[in-house]
């Protein structure tokens, strides 16, 4: 394992937690120190920081144990593969009356992660797969995915106006031209792709939200570009359907 950029702090902590998950209620802080080999002071503070944070809660006697922050984030953690299934179940339907495939996506800073994918049998197979990952902006998910961002965090993951690459004459050439269109389909709830990703292939998508309002995935449908025209309003209203039923599920 490469340690270059280790934080050892971080690395403490995660013992911690995972002494205390496996005693829970059981070790205080003097318990915690001798078996770890970190000193009280240091224990202290990491302990303290953490109780801050809510990763775990002292009891009244002085023990240990988890803390509802890390329920959240495991319920989170869990709740990306109950998403798949849910998608798997209620895509199934909707490629059926769109008749084109659909796919789920995730964010992976400046790309997108592909998670889930609803076949529709096609003469041309979609080369997109669960486990790729495509850049975000010349996708119709990465976009949907990118216009919840601030415009800071978007600078952020482009950092130079030019983007790259760009596989096709449609795909967008710079970061600005990028952010206008974000701004567009945050207004709009759906993003577009018109062969930017693929030459003669056109695709649509809407984001999916959390109980929180927060988008945690995107879905989406693509198609020949020259069905384009004729099944894009179909589709734009299928695709939102399906995205804001999976948004309810996820309450």
């Amino acid at each position: 394992m490469d340690k270059k950029y280790w934080v050892p702090a971080l690395e403490k902590a995660n013992d911690v937690l995972l002494v205390i998950s496996g005693q829970p209620s059981k070790l205080k802080l003097i318990d915690l120190s001798k078996q770890l080999g970190i000193n009280k002071s240091s224990m202290f503070s990491i302990l303290n920081t953490m109780e801050q944070l809510e990763w775990v809660v002292r009891e009244a006697q002085g023990t240990y144990s988890l803390g509802s922050k890390l329920g959240f984030i495991g319920n989170a953690f869990f709740k990306q593969f109950s998403l798949i299934e849910r998608f798997r179940k209620e895509a199934a339907i909707t490629k059926h009356t769109i008749q084109e495939t659909i796919q789920l996506a995730s964010l992976d800073r400046h790309e997108v992660l592909y998670l889930a994918k609803e076949e529709m049998p096609s003469p041309v197979r979609l080369a997109s797969e669960p486990g790729m990952k495509l850049p975000a902006h010349v996708t119709a998910l990465g976009k949907a995915l990118l216009a919840e961002l601030e415009v800071s965090a978007i600078e952020s993951l482009f950092p130079l106006e030019e983007l790259s690459p760009c596989p096709t004459p449609y795909t967008l050439k710079n970061r600005s031209d990028l952010i206008v269109q974000l701004e567009l389909s945050r207004t709009e709830g759906v993003a577009y792709d018109l062969q930017e990703a693929v030459m003669g292939f056109c695709c649509v998508a809407a984001p999916v939200r959390d109980m929180q309002g927060k988008v945690v995935a995107a879905i989406s449908c693509s198609m020949f570009q020259h069905e384009w025209e004729q099944k894009k309003e179909l589709a734009q209203k299928e695709i939102c359907a399906l995205a804001a039923r999976l948004s309810q599920s996820s309450v």
